[in-house]
């Protein structure tokens, strides 16, 4: 029987003798009845009904839940507290298997001398919990661990949701209090030269894995300290990954690889969670081992396999308000690094126009992404981005610097069943009057909805695109059949 069923057996009361079934007196009998001189003889005992028994009430239940659940965080801490109080502080706790091995000594001690009873599975559990505080990241350790999670979302102490196959559902984690999520927001935060105090409550930051991590704490937040973590696969997806998930067909990655290798400009657009990055990350393996490529990002995710890789991280202001290094900082410099593949993880601001300039001064083949509904608004948010840089520039001279830098535009998108899947893949053609001039060359179609998942694949549309000579001059030769159209006509 484990800790919590004891202690709630031992909250529930045995009924007095004289109490019915449900704890309530019995009436006295009449005195004759019960007199042994009486005529009347006394009636017989009813027997109990047959049947289940009936549940406890929760008015039972629920007082010896709570002692229960009590007296397990009581115990959690008394050892916690003794743990800290007796590991060496002068241990690496970054040489997490020594320090696992000296917690799992000291860990025994410590039990043995509470006098607890505890079955193998709560000595482990406890254990589990108290190694993640100490050198992991408390409650939500299990769920980081957990392959089927893509992403943990911490509301405040005692809410935690999880996303497995792009649905959203409440996990079986719980911080203790505020305190608790703080000293886990500083231990993601702290190596990374970072800090989240009341004068800087929003933060941005990476676990060690590369995982995208999020913070917010009060007074912006008014339920709580809330991270949000945007969970990497331990191996990185590959081209085939994304196949047999869905999100785009043999010959669309064979046209995206083509692009890739003929040096065109590309630009991943999409919705927040729809899987531009990973996207990117799967784009960006397409480009040969012997170039210098050079990233650039607010928080480091790309998981490049080349060797000859140089990655660029911003960098907030310190505690004085110096210091920063945006991301316009970052592609200034890296232009003066000889690049000859520049990704920028994102462009959300100023930046766009930095890299619109570096695609058209020699720097072909970089690789970004950016967040839109569409090609056409990416287009828009583009032009929005490169006045978010200062410079009082016509729309039209904006236009031509977009229409000049970009080749292509792969959509992606998040669906509603959750899904993620390349929706649209669209050529930037050139301009027309004052207009880009697009030309979509795959697009997704829905075939059906069956058990809850969107049934349908991208397609070509039967336009051979323009910049087919820049993969033929690089001798790259595509069937026909990829944008389906017949060979006679290609």
């Amino acid at each position: 029987m484990s800790l919590l069923k004891r202690i709630e057996a031992a909250g529930v009361a045995a009924p007095r003798p004289g109490a019915g079934p449900a704890g309530a007196p019995v009436p006295d009998a009449p005195p004759d009845a019960a007199s042994p001189g009486s005529q009347h003889s006394a009636p017989p005992p009813i027997a109990p009904p047959s049947g289940p028994a009936r549940p406890l009430p929760t008015s039972v239940i629920s007082p010896a839940r709570d002692r229960a659940l009590q007296l397990n965080r009581d115990l959690k801490s008394r050892v916690k507290a003794r743990l800290i109080a007796e590991l060496d502080p002068s241990m690496d706790l970054s040489r997490h298997d020594e320090v696992r091995q000296r917690l799992q000594v000291l860990f025994d001690q410590i039990v043995e001398t509470e006098s607890v009873i505890l079955t193998r599975a709560e000595r482990q559990r406890l254990f589990e919990e108290l190694a993640a505080d100490v050198i992991g990241f408390g409650p939500i350790e299990p769920l980081l661990q957990d392959p089927t999670v893509t992403e943990v979302m911490v509301n405040g102490p005692h809410k935690v949701y999880v996303e497995r196959r792009g649905k959203l559902t409440l996990a079986d984690a719980e911080f203790e209090d505020d305190e608790h999520v703080r000293r886990i927001i500083d231990r993601i935060v702290s190596p990374l030269g970072r800090h989240v105090d009341e004068s800087s409550p929003i933060c941005d930051a990476r676990l060690p894995d590369g995982s995208r991590v999020n913070i917010v704490i009060p007074p912006i937040s008014l339920i709580g300290p809330v991270i949000t973590i945007r969970k990497f696969s331990k191996t990185p997806l590959t081209v085939d990954d994304l196949i047999r998930f869905g999100s785009l067909t043999r010959e669309v990655a064979e046209f995206l690889k083509a692009c890739v290798v003929a040096r065109l400009n590309i630009v991943v657009s999409g919705g927040t969670g729809s899987g531009k990055t990973t996207l990117l990350d799967v784009l960006s393996t397409f480009i040969p081992d012997d170039e210098r490529i050079i990233t650039v990002e607010d928080a480091a995710e790309l998981q490049l396999r080349q060797d000859h890789w140089v990655r660029l991280e911003t960098r907030p202001a310190n505690i004085e308000g110096k210091g920063a290094v945006t991301m316009r900082d970052c592609v200034r410099a890296c232009l003066r690094m000889r690049p000859e593949r520049i990704v920028v993880g994102e462009c959300r601001g100023g930046e766009a126009l930095d890299m619109l300039q570096a695609m058209n001064t020699g720097h072909d083949g970089s690789l970004t992404t950016g967040h839109a509904n569409s090609p056409r608004d990416m287009l828009s948010r583009l032009e929005t981005m490169v006045l978010m840089a200062g410079m009082d520039l016509p729309v039209r001279a904006i236009r031509e610097q977009i229409a000049s830098a970009v080749d292509l535009i792969v959509q992606q998108s998040r669906l509603r069943d959750g899904s993620r899947k390349v929706t649209q893949i669209t050529e930037v053609q050139g301009m027309e009057g004052d207009t880009i001039v697009l030309q979509d060359i795959f697009t997704f179609e829905q075939t059906g909805f069956e058990g809850g998942r969107i049934i349908g694949s991208v397609r070509p549309t039967g336009v051979r695109p323009k910049f087919m000579p820049k993969l033929e001059d690089a001798g790259i030769s595509l069937p026909a059949s990829v944008f389906g159209i017949s060979e006679r006509f290609f």
